[in-house]
């Protein structure tokens, strides 16, 4: 089929339109701009919409009530249709810190999903985290990493962990950096007390993405930046941000997009209330209240992850913080896939996945298509 709009997100990062898309199967096998060429089928005219690849969330605990940590397909499932239904159709799942035993666990629960394509990968937000950044991390299961736990939990199911997260300043943290790496696995900093000369020694190490940045880690401070001075600084380094107005100020997402657009990531951050009502949750073994869509841990009050979906993070970065449209669409598309090494699909290009997405005017998802087959189908009307 040809599906036309009156707007597309070029490869390159700006908008242009009106374009068209031709699918065949799972895959795009033509892109354009202007009129769409003659075909048996008349096009669908998806009307005046932004056309956008499918959404990409690198970071993301749960979803519709459950959470990755619950440790059963049905559960994993649950929170990719969540995030789905707007307009995410790559998903990474993250596991928060717990015992190397638990997370082995989970890490074979998730394998299947992620050998099968449902999930893009794993990633382990810890255990290997700083306690004085800690957030909603159990500060009883936080351990130094070792090269055995390192090799347990990657090399078990061998390219089902996709990222890592680690403070470099804990005894064995960079000597950790390279051992993820080693494993093909992207290596992230964060939950970390890091200067910024340990930063940049972890990023020449082969750490490559800051995992929320400016959230649970040293502050930047003129005289010692820290991974936020590092990482802002560093062309290697992919930069995670939690766009919700809560985890950072909409002034600081701007600043971030202005001055490394090309390197900023949105990410969802999200736990189990992301997608469904305020009330008690688990985000691992910790308790949260969510109270006006807002996380915190029962027992301390720390910001327990987000309730985001990627969508609702689009709309605060372009209506709030001020980001392009185009600039914003990028962050949440083509640079998580290419972060993550996706080469089939975060862009409209001939040849890779037919992950769509459509917003509105107001930025509201429209209709969702993953791999070719409609999610939300949208209301059409031929041209």
């Amino acid at each position: 089929m040809i599906l036309t709009a009156s707007r597309l997100l070029h490869p390159d990062g700006h908008l242009t339109g009106p374009g068209w898309v031709r699918v065949e199967g799972d895959t795009l096998v033509e892109v354009g701009e202007g009129t769409a060429p003659a075909a048996a089928e008349p096009p669908v005219d998806l009307g005046a919409v932004t056309l956008a690849p499918g959404l990409v969330d690198q970071h993301s605990h749960g979803g519709g009530g459950a959470a990755f940590t619950d440790g059963t397909v049905a559960a994993a499932r649950r929170v990719v249709a969540t995030h789905a239904e707007h307009g995410t159709t790559t998903m990474m799942a993250s596991l928060v810190t717990d015992t190397i035993d638990q997370l082995g666990h989970l890490v074979g629960v998730l394998a299947p999903l992620v050998a099968s394509g449902e999930l893009v990968g794993i990633h382990l937000e810890g255990p290997w985290l700083s306690r004085c950044h800690r957030g909603a991390h159990d500060p009883d299961k936080l351990v130094p990493p070792t090269r055995e736990d390192l090799d347990r939990l990657l090399g078990g199911h061998p390219g089902a962990v996709r990222m890592v997260t680690l403070a470099p300043e804990l005894p064995g943290g960079i000597e950790a950096v390279r051992t993820t790496v080693a494993h093909g696995a992207l290596a992230a900093i964060g939950h970390s007390d890091a200067t910024l000369e340990v930063a940049a020694e972890a990023v020449d190490a082969g750490a490559t993405v800051a995992t929320h940045l400016f959230n649970a880690m040293r502050p930047l401070h003129h005289r010692e930046p820290g991974i936020v001075g590092a990482t802002l600084t560093d062309p290697r380094v992919m930069l995670e941000i939690i766009c919700d107005g809560i985890h950072v100020h909409p002034a600081v997402v701007g600043h971030v997009a202005a001055s490394c657009p090309e390197r900023l990531v949105l990410v969802t951050d999200a736990m189990a209330a992301a997608g469904a009502p305020d009330g008690r949750y688990l985000l691992g073994p910790l308790d949260v209240d969510v109270v006006d869509g807002v996380a915190r841990l029962v027992a301390g009050g720390a910001i327990a992850g987000s309730t985001l979906t990627l969508d609702r993070a689009v709309r605060y970065a372009v209506q709030v913080a001020g980001v392009p449209l185009a600039v914003t669409l990028m962050a949440a598309t083509a640079h998580p896939a290419r972060t993550l090494g996706l080469t089939d699909r975060g862009v409209l290009r001939a040849g890779t996945r037919a992950d769509l997405v459509t917003l509105d005017d107001d930025l509201q998802v429209t209709a969702v298509m993953r791999g070719g087959t409609w999610l939300r189908p949208p209301e059409t009307r031929e041209p």
